[in-house]
């Protein structure tokens, strides 16, 4: 008798809410899916990307680096060199020569010569300063001054300004510029792409779909589970 009663009323119902079960999470669930979502991800997110990160890398960083840097550069280290280093040649370098060698010898050299050379050997030192002294001191204190001024500054000149125009100027145009077109460029697409690629897609794919053959197996069992319920 059970068995007659399940033949009997099983294939009325099952066909009428199998079938419209069916087709409404297919049509309903996969429409939902792949119009809000595919259109969310590729309407918003691709948006987002390409108007508020490429904006932002573009204008940002971008005017940062040129106004910042760029205006850091030429403003501190340039007025850094020309103040401080002219300044500091200038005073220290001119001050010790023009304090330390004219004391020197101005104080020291002419007590000497005064005090010992004239009383000591007057005769002999007159002589000897005549011809040995002021030709040694004059071709060495000559030189001395060629020397300094020649040295000094060909040193500060050529040394100083070449290396702050060569290795500040490469250094910065060369790091910062290949720094960032290189790392910043490759982070944002390589980065976010990836990321976007990989993760929104692999997310997308896998939990919906997930989630859809998960709720389509529990209609499904909530429906053979109903209809045994009701033939019971």
């Amino acid at each position: 008798m059970h068995r007659s009663i399940h033949t009997s009323i099983h294939p009325s119902i099952h066909p009428s809410i199998h079938p419209s079960i069916h087709t409404y999470i297919h049509t309903y669930i996969h429409t939902y899916i792949h119009t809000y979502i595919h259109t969310y991800i590729h309407t918003y997110i691709h948006t987002y990307i390409r108007t508020y990160v490429h904006t932002y890398i573009r204008t940002y960083v971008h005017t940062y680096i040129r106004t910042y840097v760029h205006t850091y550069i030429r403003t501190y280290v340039h007025t850094y060199i020309h103040t401080h280093t002219h300044t500091y040649i200038h005073t220290y370098i001119h001050t010790y020569i023009h304090t330390y060698i004219h004391t020197y010898i101005h104080t020291y050299i002419h007590t000497y010569i005064h005090t010992y050379i004239h009383t000591y050997i007057h005769t002999y030192i007159h002589t000897y300063i005549h011809t040995y002294i002021h030709t040694y001191i004059h071709t060495y204190i000559h030189t001395l001054h060629t020397y300094i001024h020649t040295y000094i500054h060909t040193y500060i000149h050529t040394y100083i300004h070449t290396y702050i125009h060569t290795y500040i100027h490469t250094y910065i145009h060369t790091y910062i510029h290949t720094y960032i077109h290189t790392y910043i460029h490759t982070y944002i697409h390589t980065y976010i792409h990836t990321y976007i690629h990989t993760y929104i897609h692999t997310y997308i794919h896998t939990c919906i779909h997930t989630y859809i053959h998960t709720y389509i197996t529990y209609m499904h069992t909530c429906i053979h589970t109903t209809q045994n319920e009701h033939f019971k």
